[in-house]
């Protein structure tokens, strides 16, 4: 029943997006769906919350393009606070981040980048802050004077042992950047669809939109290649109770959408990123698994051809203000599952991150190729009788989203650099890749596997992260390595 509403929901969503797709197929001569890289079956994407390169792996010593350093052996990097105090980045007292600052919105993100001086990290906070003491930003933001600095502050070894033992052995990305200069929605759209499709911000009324070419899904779909988008589930209640939780969303969202109900500080209500894009019935009941079904497809080598892992988001994705630990843990474990699964020797995993959070890094984001001819939005702004109407009734509502949302309107430039490692016993040892990858770097190395087109001018201009692997040599990592233990054990994987 799932794959025959599944299939009425794919040809409905099929008008004119052959037209919409951007270029030829890597192999014009082969049909599309062929296998060029049949030595990985499986490929898995671990994408967690909201950190830099330089935040997480700025201290990684001998390998990748971390913090300069001073003859003291710390980070030679400051900004300034908007009185005109100089503040050295540091490291963080606690596992544990504050609450609401530093921001990723769209605006924050254009004032860290500061015209590629990347000097806003300290400003754009205390901005946060003063709109929170005046009441135009969403409840619960940290205001303490010592919390502007925190975007500066820096984690290291000692905090996250997993994630630099996996930084150590595995191939680095150290040029890997989100795909805009703005929050989760908008990147985690860029990496299942080439682009954001005008959005701007976290906001779920905004997610109601689709793109002229679909997603990545809809073409491995098309074209019968295994997807799964597996997600942290409540119990272990039947499928249908997931999804009518989902439906239930969905339509929270028409009601927002519709200007029926815009509360100030609307929380992201992000469950898994195919959800960034609706996502019919059957689609969500043929694709979308709890992560007991991970562990256990991964164990069984029972994996399909691409995967995209997600962890709770409320608790283990390392957006403030969790523990970043226990993100590290869920990591740990996925990463552990996928090397000790029957499917390791034919498996590639990346793990990565889908913005920077707004903590500092030194790298300028350079430009990028726009994904298409959409602008940037919101729903207020792009609804001037709402504005109009809600300006009188909810002035602060309106404000809000106008301090998140200023700015430029185009994807021309990428995001902040990210953490990303590419686990495969096909890896090069001690290789650090420098190429520039952004998250559409996922979707061409997608397209090269399976000789399909590009779906925006973004991924088409990107480069597949495969100079990592040797795919002619015998697997270095077929003996997967021992990697060390995360900082926390929290639960049972």
């Amino acid at each position: 029943m799932w794959h025959v509403l599944e299939h009425r929901e794919m040809k409905r969503l099929a008008r004119g997006r052959d037209t919409a797709r951007h270029g030829p197929r890597p192999r014009p001569g082969q049909p599309a769906g062929t296998d060029l890289l049949p030595q990985i079956r499986h490929i898995v994407v671990l994408m967690m919350e909201n950190h830099s390169y330089d935040s997480y792996l700025g201290m990684l010593s001998g390998r990748g393009g971390g913090f300069p350093l001073a003859p003291d052996g710390q980070p030679d990097v400051f900004n300034k606070t908007a009185g005109g105090e100089t503040i050295r980045a540091f490291p963080q007292s606690s596992p544990v981040q504050r609450h609401g600052v530093p921001s990723q919105s769209w605006h924050a993100c254009h004032q860290q980048w500061g015209e590629g001086k990347c000097d806003g990290f300290v400003t754009s906070a205390e901005s946060v802050q003063a709109e929170a003491r005046a009441g135009t930003a969403p409840d619960g933001i940290d205001t303490a004077p010592e919390a502007a600095a925190v975007g500066l502050g820096y984690w290291s070894e000692r905090d996250l042992p997993f994630y630099y033992g996996l930084a150590r052995t595995f191939p680095l990305a150290d040029h890997w950047f989100s795909s805009c200069l703005g929050p989760t929605f908008p990147n985690r759209r860029f990496l299942i669809a080439g682009t954001a499709h005008g959005l701007i911000d976290d906001s779920p009324c905004n997610l109601l939109d689709y793109p002229p070419a679909g997603t990545i899904f809809d073409l491995l779909t098309e074209h019968g290649i295994s997807w799964a988008n597996y997600h942290p589930v409540a119990g272990e209640q039947p499928r249908w109770r997931h999804y009518a939780r989902h439906t239930r969303k969905m339509a929270r969202r028409r009601l927002m959408s519709a200007g029926r109900a815009l509360p100030h500080g609307v929380q992201k209500d992000i469950q898994f990123t195919a959800d960034v894009f609706p996502l019919g019935i059957g689609r969500y009941m043929q694709h979308v698994r709890g992560l007991g079904q991970f562990f256990a497809d991964a164990a069984q080598g029972g994996l399909p051809a691409f995967s995209l892992v997600d962890p709770d988001f409320g608790a283990y994705s390392e957006e403030n203000p969790q523990d970043i630990r226990k993100g590290e843990s869920f990591a740990a474990g996925v990463v552990n599952a996928v090397l000790r699964g029957a499917g390791w020797p034919h498996t590639l995993l990346i793990w990565m991150y889908d913005e920077h959070g707004g903590y500092y890094d030194h790298v300028p984001p350079p430009p990028a190729v726009p994904p298409d001819d959409v602008e940037g939005g919101s729903l207020l702004a792009s609804r001037n009788g709402l504005t109009a109407v809600l300006r009188r009734l909810r002035p602060r509502v309106v404000e809000s989203n106008e301090n998140l949302d200023q700015g430029p309107r185009r994807y021309d430039r990428y995001g902040f650099r990210v953490p990303a490692v590419f686990v495969s016993p096909y890896a090069r040892p001690g290789y650090v890749s420098s190429e520039i990858f952004d998250h559409t770097s996922m979707l061409k190395l997608v397209e090269e596997k399976w000789n399909l087109p590009a779906l925006t001018a973004r991924d088409a201009a990107a480069r597949a992260p495969l100079d990592a692997l040797d795919l002619a040599g015998a697997p270095s990592f077929l003996e997967p390595p021992v990697l060390p233990e995360p900082s926390l054990r929290w639960g049972s994987w």
